[in-house]
C-alpha cells in the first residue's frame, strides 16, 4: 500500500487537511482512475499514518459545524514522503490491466464469445477515452491543477490511444474466426 501512503502523504506535505477533504481531493483529482486507491482505503490510511507518526491530528471546530480532525505531516512524515518518493520511482514499473485476464483467455471462447468480450472492451476504452478528452479540455486552462496532474491525464490519454488502435487488428483477427 505504500502508493496510497505516497498519495496522502503528498497531499498533506501540500496542505492541512481533514480525512473527508483528502477523499474529495482524490475524487476531484481522478486520481483513482490511475492508482487504486478508494474512500475507506483512504481513511484507513490516516489512521495508519497517524498511529505511525507521520502524521497528526488536530481537532477543529468551526462556526456550528461538527468538530473535524485536521491532519498535517510531521518530520517523521516528511522523511516517509521522501523516502517512498524514491523507492516507488525506482521500482520497475507494471501495467496492470484488468482487461488482460480476458484478453490470455479468448481462446476459450467461441468466436461470437471472443467478438463480444472484445467489443465490450473497446466500448469501455472509448468511453474512458471521452472521459479523459472532456476532462483534459475541462482541466487545462484551470489555475488549480498542478502541472503534473495534467501530464497524468495526458499519460492516460496516450495509453487510451495505444489500447484503441492495439484493440482494432485483435478484433478483426477475431472476426475472421467465424
Amino acid at each position: 500500500m505504500a502508493t496510497i501512503d505516497l498519495i496522502v502523504l503528498g497531499i498533506l506535505k501540500k496542505e492541512s487537511l481533514s480525512a473527508y477533504d483528502i477523499q474529495k481531493l482524490v475524487e476531484y483529482r481522478n486520481i483513482s482512475k490511475w492508482v487504486k486507491i478508494s474512500t475507506p482505503s483512504i481513511y484507513k490510511k490516516v489512521i495508519q499514518l497517524e498511529e505511525k507518526g507521520c502524521i497528526k491530528g488536530q481537532s477543529i471546530k468551526e462556526g456550528k459545524m461538527p468538530e473535524k480532525v485536521v491532519y498535517s505531516l510531521t518530520d517523521t512524515g516528511e522523511k516517509v514522503f521522501e523516502s517512498l518518493m524514491y523507492e516507488i520511482a525506482s521500482q520497475p514499473i507494471h501495467l496492470f490491466l484488468d482487461f488482460n485476464a480476458v484478453i490470455v483467455n479468448l481462446s476459450s471462447l467461441s468466436p461470437e464469445g471472443q467478438k463480444a468480450c472484445l467489443t465490450y472492451i473497446e466500448d469501455n476504452v472509448k468511453t474512458l477515452k471521452a472521459y479523459l478528452e472532456d476532462n483534459i479540455r475541462e482541466k487545462e486552462h484551470a489555475s488549480d491543477i498542478p502541472e503534473t496532474g495534467m501530464a497524468v491525464l495526458k499519460q492516460q490519454y496516450v495509453l487510451v490511444q495505444t489500447i484503441e488502435s492495439w484493440i482494432a487488428p485483435l478484433k478483426e483477427k477475431a472476426l475472421f474466426l467465424d
